[in-house]
């Protein structure tokens, strides 16, 4: 059987990331090792958890490296201690007991399967999709969680998908070792979506597995988002599809995802949100002068 590392990522919130690993300690699959990187968090997360869990790996680092650097170095630990499949989980996330092994069977039978991914619920319950899989609506520029705020009836099967929502996404050494690492450049937000690009056109298949489930901990829209996470997602979107858009396409998403900034920073002036209208110039400006990666845009 592979041998599976679950790499969680924390930041902040203890009690979830006790109540994510109890999760991952109650899955019945036998070749499962936990590790936990924490990217610098400031409520004592990485001294609690050896206390709690001394027989649970913690990575604890001095900076936040977000999602895109502290998944690197979990994997990259993984990876040297003999890992065949990678699981990366956000902290705020629980899981079915079989999950695990429902991804891992997934891999298995799925020919030149990569990349799977579980059905993603809302936190309050075992009804309401938050992610069926992923698409990339190229004409829009848009990357959509299919099925998020159904009520899940059967709708969504097995089947191919453009990306997996990186709150749980396993991988398979093989899809990093050809396609490799998260990008950095990403830092946080996107990341997810262009690596399961890069992995697909390493001749692998994005799957995902509704029979393995899941609740993450996260709003179903973007409404009273930060405007940091505001930021990164409008900075990285241009990187997005600025690397993988093709032809007259790439000039026409490009257009209509710079043109999303503009109207954010006109509309959110107007309403008094002067937070997020910086966060739309700075995502604008940053991407346009390609400075990617971990930025400290003044926002307040």
């Amino acid at each position: 059987m592979p041998a599976v590392w679950c790499v969680v990522l924390a930041y902040n919130a203890v009690d979830l990331t006790l109540a994510c690993i109890e999760s991952l300690r109650r899955q019945d699959y036998p070749h499962l090792d936990i590790l936990v990187v924490d990217n610098a968090s400031s409520d004592g997360t990485a001294g609690i958890l050896a206390e709690r869990f001394p027989d649970v790996g913690v990575l604890a680092l001095s900076e936040n490296l977000g999602y895109a650097g502290g998944n690197n170095l979990g994997m990259r630990h993984a990876l040297q201690q003999g890992a065949d499949l990678l699981f990366l989980v956000n902290n705020d996330t629980r899981f079915e007991s079989n999950c695990v092994s429902k991804l891992v069977a997934e891999m298995i039978v799925a020919p030149h399967c990569g990349v799977v991914g579980p059905m993603v619920y809302t936190w309050d319950g075992w009804s309401t999709i938050s992610s069926a899989g992923g698409e990339v609506d190229w004409r829009h520029a848009d990357a959509i969680n299919v099925g998020a705020g159904e009520v899940d009836t059967g709708q969504y099967g097995a089947r191919s998908v453009d990306f997996i929502n990186g709150c749980a996404i396993m991988v398979s050494r093989e899809a990093v070792e050809r396609a490799g690492l998260i990008d950095e450049r990403f830092f946080m937000y996107w990341e997810e979506t262009d690596w399961c690009r890069r992995i697909a056109a390493a001749g692998f298949d994005v799957r995902f597995q509704p029979a393995a489930r899941m609740q993450h901990k996260a709003p179903l829209a973007w409404e009273g988002q930060s405007a940091l996470a505001l930021y990164y997602t409008g900075r990285n979107r241009m990187l997005f599809f600025a690397r993988h858009a093709k032809g007259t396409g790439k000039a026409v998403a490009l257009a209509r995802a710079a043109k999303g900034l503009v109207s954010g920073t006109i509309r959110n002036r107007r309403t008094g949100n002067q937070a997020a209208a910086r966060a739309a110039r700075a995502a604008l400006t940053d991407a346009l002068m390609a400075r990617w990666g971990k930025q400290a845009p003044t926002l307040t």
